[in-house]
């Protein structure tokens, strides 16, 4: 690790490199970290296990039980400095909760950390199109992404949702591309705080459908993706196949717990 910075209260914007970490960018890499939605899976040990990282998780299997491994955890790249042969990856920070955010908002220049990658999702549609992207503030690294990647003369509009106004970042976007910041604080019809994702799927189920293509990136808590992507495929037509629909965690669920109904219906944007 290089260095970190603070891009907002939930937002620790880690920069990642060294001599070991010069295949994230050589020329080969740099084709993939070239794509829209690009991440990275870092492995994480929980605290205490006295695991330091490179980790050999065939050898650990023969000594640990399957809750005593390091844990997976999927991050979107944020940006690729190749003169400085880095990469950037933004961790949504929540106290001392889950793994990966109590690292990142610790994480000191030297300390070590065990990935794999990268890999590459969403590119915006070419062509004709209205874009429309939806995300929480678990998605905004993924959403920055795409919305630079977007043609500049691109329409469409982004709605977000952070928890106040403190909590927005400053993010580029086409001249045609309406930006909503949404705030869960206050939001409530009776005062105090919205539920993750209500604002987001209220907001989507107020729009009217543009006319002709329809791009759609939503990411974000699951509950809400569920709904966003039934309004948009139950009333706006769009095939589910041509939606790019993530869900990045579950509000009430532990990180483990998120990762393991990923497996079941209750997991699945769509279960039918």
């Amino acid at each position: 690790m290089v260095r970190t910075e603070r891009i907002a209260p939930q937002l620790v914007r880690v920069h990642l490199g060294g001599d070991a970490f010069a295949g994230f960018v050589d020329e080969a890499d740099a084709v993939k970290l070239s794509q829209t939605d690009k991440y990275v899976k870092f492995l994480f040990a929980k605290p205490g296990s006295g695991l330091e990282p490179p980790y050999d998780l065939d050898a650990l299997r023969e000594t640990l039980g399957r809750d005593e491994l390091p844990v997976r955890r999927t991050y979107t790249v944020r940006s690729v400095d190749h003169d400085a042969r880095t990469i950037a990856v933004d961790f949504v920070v929540h106290g001392d909760e889950g793994l990966a955010g109590p690292w990142a908002a610790k994480a000191q220049p030297g300390d070590r950390v065990a990935l794999s990658g990268p890999g590459g999702g969403y590119a915006p549609a070419d062509g004709d199109v209205t874009y429309l992207y939806v995300a929480d503030d678990s998605a905004i690294p993924a959403l920055a992404a795409a919305l630079e990647a977007l043609p500049h003369d691109a329409r469409g509009i982004a709605l977000i949702e952070v928890a106040d106004t403190q909590s927005e970042v400053g993010l580029a976007a086409p001249a045609g591309v309406q930006m909503v910041w949404l705030h869960r604080d206050g939001a409530a019809a009776a005062g105090g705080t919205a539920p993750y994702g209500a604002l987001l799927v209220d907001a989507v189920r107020r729009l009217e459908r543009p006319a002709g293509a329809v791009d759609v990136f939503a990411h974000g808590e699951r509950e809400a993706i569920k709904r966003i992507g039934a309004i948009l495929n139950e009333e706006w037509g769009i095939p589910r196949q041509e939606m790019s629909l993530s869900a990045y965690w579950a509000d009430g669920r532990s990180e483990d717990a998120f990762q393991s109904e990923k497996r079941t219906p209750i997991g699945q944007i769509f279960t039918d």
